[in-house]
């Protein structure tokens, strides 16, 4: 057979386990004598990326051939087409795809936003199988990150689903009704598999220290335990805030991730797997095991499968949901309830004291997945998709609305949990309009906040319990951004104020003021104005943060369209993203849309002279800002025929970021001096 992977993650070299096995099962397949293609995707599309991926291969004696676009290279019998430079990487894949004529096309969860599976589908002779690893990248069920009823009936017309767990099959069999099976398609990597645990090894050891893998119990298992060596691998989901943590903890030491990973085991003495979301499985346990490293592991999701009936399993209480913030990883804030450690304490403490248990155990486990990797062949999944049949599509596949194109440009990590993030952001209150988590009650002073272009709600959402128990903070989502996604981004400033008025009318009760950053802040005059026209209840405030008044832009003929390049320079200039993600293409790729048509509708915006309003203006900025200086915040005492405030603050235009306390405390004082209240 001729049997085409579609990665859109990177093949080789990798550190995912998921990415690994796919590797795994496509060596496996031409071994037996089955011609098969990759077409994959590097981290970081443009030269750098390219340089980087072909300097890896040589270091690993693999001479990649360059091509338009792509490198290509063959691994262990199965040819690679990585995708370096392509302008959409599913016409890169749908060209080569029509080149190779396959007869299967495999497809999987490293893919979540569907853009393979939807290509694949199209084809019109190869059926086309769908591999699940992950749970929480489906669309439907209570592990699903990003719920769509679109990409679920996508799912529905795959020729073959396989699940890489009996969890992972049958939770796909419960939640959608669609059939599934449980296949092994997380075969080890070849012989001779080493035994390189050792009771004298150095570190009780955890993969990717973050909050959904259970970096609350290593922690606390570390201060508890201050006599072992702790180690913790960071990998996509450890934030600085987690290495600050990891580095706190005398007895823990952080290690670089690896793509050997023997050469991590070979100083682990106990492995840690309690991870407080659901695994689909976990191929790093199994590999330790093979290694010879005892492994204690969570009770959730596949992890019980993966350890094959070797003890240690332990109950962690799972993850209630997700905070309405992004850390610093662009990562949702789990809400981790407080964890039980005794258990995980009672076993590591014998583990690492017993040599005659550990031994015990650690033959055990290396018994087992020795066994495991001498008995898992492909052979099975070969016979899957050998009898697979391509079904009629019984619905136009091209109307089907797949989310943007950007998201399958992120590494897989990257993607599963920032469309996390999308979903938790679109609670029952928020998913609709922009009114405050707390409901409508005017018995509080409320802060509706608007932010600048390309943010969203979740830049104030750390706000939140920071002003007292007498304020309330109420983020305002834009149309097109974060839980509001599936909606059309808005054309001009007015298109915009007026989907906000819609929103608002309900929640504009009692006292409230608005703060407008940057571009916000001219939204939030604006509407302003609009709800004067409408005789509406006014603010009894207006923050305007880092934003130039806006007469300065009265006669204004918006200037050309800037290229990305330009528009990228700029916010570098002033500071608007993280470092890691100005440098990273992949992430750019899924932020940038929302920051353009921001960036396009304010560029557009004209001042129309009105009436000064008779409520207090307060002009607050950064005394380093490179964009708005004192005079623009000074003009701002033209729209207001009250009491005026200009107050700077250390830092540039995004000096909210450095200063949050400093501003938040501000805005408490004039709050609490009465400054408002005695107008209202």
């Amino acid at each position: 057979m001729r049997i085409l992977l579609g990665s859109n993650a990177l093949y080789y070299p990798a550190h995912g386990g998921g990415e690994r096995s796919n590797r795994m099962v496509f060596e496996g397949l031409s071994e037996r004598g089955h011609k098969c293609l990759v077409i994959t995707r590097i981290d970081r599309f443009g030269p750098e990326g390219e340089n980087n991926l072909r300097n890896q291969l040589e270091s690993r004696g693999i001479i990649p051939r360059s091509e338009p676009g792509a490198l290509r290279f063959e691994l262990n019998g199965v040819e690679v087409l990585a995708a370096t430079g392509a302008p959409s990487f599913r016409a890169f894949f749908v060209e080569h795809k029509n080149w190779f004529r396959p007869d299967v096309i495999v497809t999987s969860t490293d893919d979540p936003a569907q853009l393979l599976l939807e290509a694949a589908l199209h084809d019109e002779h190869a059926p086309t199988v769908f591999l699940t690893r992950a749970t929480v990248a489906l669309p439907f069920g209570p592990d699903a990150a990003f719920p769509s009823r679109e990409k679920m009936q996508m799912l529905r017309h795959a020729d073959g689903i396989v699940g890489v767990s009996n969890y992972v099959a049958r939770y796909i069999r419960e939640h959608s009704g669609i059939e599934a099976i449980h296949l092994p398609i997380a075969p080890p990597e070849r012989g001779p598999h080493p035994r390189v645990g050792r009771f004298d090894n150095e570190f009780v050891t955890l993969v990717n220290p973050c909050a959904v893998k259970g970096i609350t119990v290593f922690v606390e298992l570390a201060k508890a335990l201050p006599h072992l060596k702790f180690a913790g691998v960071p990998t996509w989901g450890t934030t600085p805030e987690d290495l600050r943590l990891l580095n706190s903890v005398p007895n823990i030491t952080v290690l670089p991730k690896m793509d050997d990973v023997n050469k991590l085991l070979d100083r682990t003495r106990v492995l840690l797997a309690p991870s407080v979301w659901a695994e689909a499985r976990s191929r790093i346990v199994v590999e330790a095991m093979l290694a010879g490293v005892p492994v204690i592991a969570s009770n959730l999701g596949g992890l019980p499968e993966a350890k094959m009936g070797v003890p240690y399993i332990l109950p962690v209480t799972q993850i209630h949901g997700y905070e309405h913030r992004l850390n610093e990883q662009f990562v949702p804030v789990a809400d981790v309830p407080p964890q039980d450690i005794e258990p995980w304490r009672g076993a590591l403490e014998r583990l690492t004291s017993d040599r005659e248990h550990w031994e015990q155990l650690a033959q055990l486990s290396r018994d087992t997945a020795l066994h495991y990797a001498e008995t898992t062949t492909v052979e099975p999944f070969e016979q899957y998709i050998a009898n697979l049949k391509r079904k009629a599509r019984s619905f136009p596949i091209e109307h089907v609305v797949l989310p943007s194109e950007q998201f399958a440009k992120l590494t897989p990590e990257r993607r599963r949990l920032l469309e996390l993030k999308l979903r938790k952001q679109a609670t029952p209150e928020l998913s609709n309009a922009a009114l405050p988590l707390g409901g409508i009650d005017g018995s509080r002073f409320r802060i509706f906040c608007f932010a600048h272009a390309g943010g969203g709600a979740g830049f104030f959402r750390p706000w939140r319990n920071k002003l007292g128990s007498g304020i309330e903070v109420a983020p305002v989502q834009y149309p097109g951004h974060e839980s509001r996604r599936s909606e059309p981004f808005a054309k001009s400033v007015q298109e915009l104020v007026q989907s906000l008025l819609s929103n608002l009318k309900p929640a504009l009760v009692g006292q409230f003021a608005f703060f407008g950053h940057s571009m916000g802040g001219i939204v939030a005059f604006e509407l302003m104005r609009a709800l004067r026209r409408e005789e509406l209840p006014l603010p009894q405030l207006l923050i305007a943060s880092g934003a130039r008044a806006p007469q300065f832009r009265r006669n204004h003929k918006p200037p050309p369209d800037p290229t990305r390049e330009e528009l990228l320079e700029e916010v570098r200039r002033l500071g608007g993203l993280p470092a890691e993600a100005t440098d990273d293409p992949a992430l750019l790729d899924a932020i940038l849309p929302a920051l353009e048509a921001d960036a396009a509708m304010y560029r557009r915006f004209v001042y129309q002279p009105g009436d000064p309003f008779g409520i207090p203006i307060v002009a607050i900025g950064g005394v380093d800002d490179k964009q708005v200086n004192e005079d623009h915040l000074e003009a701002w005492r033209e729209q207001t025929s009250a009491d005026f405030v200009m107050r700077p603050f250390v830092g540039g235009h995004f000096y909210l970021r450095t200063q949050q306390d400093e501003v938040l405390a501000f805005i408490r004082e004039y709050w609490e001096r009465g400054c408002v209240r005695s107008r209202a």
